[in-house]
């Protein structure tokens, strides 16, 4: 299946291309292939959950490394929306180890070159909070997926008010921003995605237990187009 460059994407509002950075984007894919282990036991049960009986084709948002290949069938076609070329050479080789088949596309999320209900499933995991404009991410998703569709996400969030959890990401908020290509641990994504026009949104809100404090708050789940 091959899916084609879209001619309807929506040009309201104009986006910057991605530009790696030339230190971070190269920390960035070595940091996650380093931890890939790691990540993958904290949020194992909850990927699990809800990347189950994904079809043939599916969209991935921020590939990366290929943190997410291990969840994808042998024979899978993997559409991938990775603008950072830093990661590719490494989400080639998993992708080839494991028999998918991988299509990379340079694109942002905010612009995703897919035509309006052009697939069935899109997934994300840890991308959300590295956008420039997760609204207008969530409405891309939406967009491109069929009626019925589903998008699976496994993401951090914001802490709740007066935590401790909460202080450490403010305090931390510049540096892990400048470290994690923008990452914000202080979004409210159950909300945006919430907003974003599917027909049904379920969330499962949890907690981890990792040294790595702002970064402990998640929500993984399904919105059905």
């Amino acid at each position: 299946m091959t899916l084609e460059t879209s001619s309807q994407i929506s040009t309201a509002t104009t986006y910057p291309s991605f530009e790696p950075h030339p230190v971070r984007g190269r920390f960035n894919a070595g940091f996650f292939k380093v931890m890939d282990g790691y990540l993958d036991w904290n949020l194992r049960s909850h990927k699990t959950a809800v990347y189950r009986d994904l079809p043939s084709t599916v969209v991935e948002l921020g590939s990366g490394v290929g943190a997410n290949l291990r969840y994808l069938a042998k024979g899978t076609k993997l559409v991938a929306i990775e603008p950072n070329h830093h990661m590719h050479p490494a989400l080639r080789r998993s992708a080839q180890r494991r028999g998918i088949e991988l299509e990379i596309r340079d694109v942002i999320a905010e612009r995703i070159d897919l035509p309006d209900a052009s697939v069935d499933a899109v997934i994300s995991s840890l991308v959300l909070c590295t956008v420039s404009d997760p609204a207008q991410v969530a409405s891309e998703v939406r967009r491109v997926l069929r009626p019925g569709g589903r998008f699976s996400f496994v993401e951090h969030v914001a802490a709740r008010d007066g935590t401790v959890t909460q202080y450490a990401q403010r305090l931390l908020r510049r540096p892990w921003a400048w470290a994690f290509e923008g990452c914000s641990c202080e979004r409210a994504l159950e909300g945006v995605i919430g907003r974003a026009g599917f027909s049904e949104v379920t969330v499962d809100r949890y907690r981890l237990h990792t040294p790595f404090l702002p970064f402990n708050t998640h929500i993984a789940g399904t919105a059905t187009a």
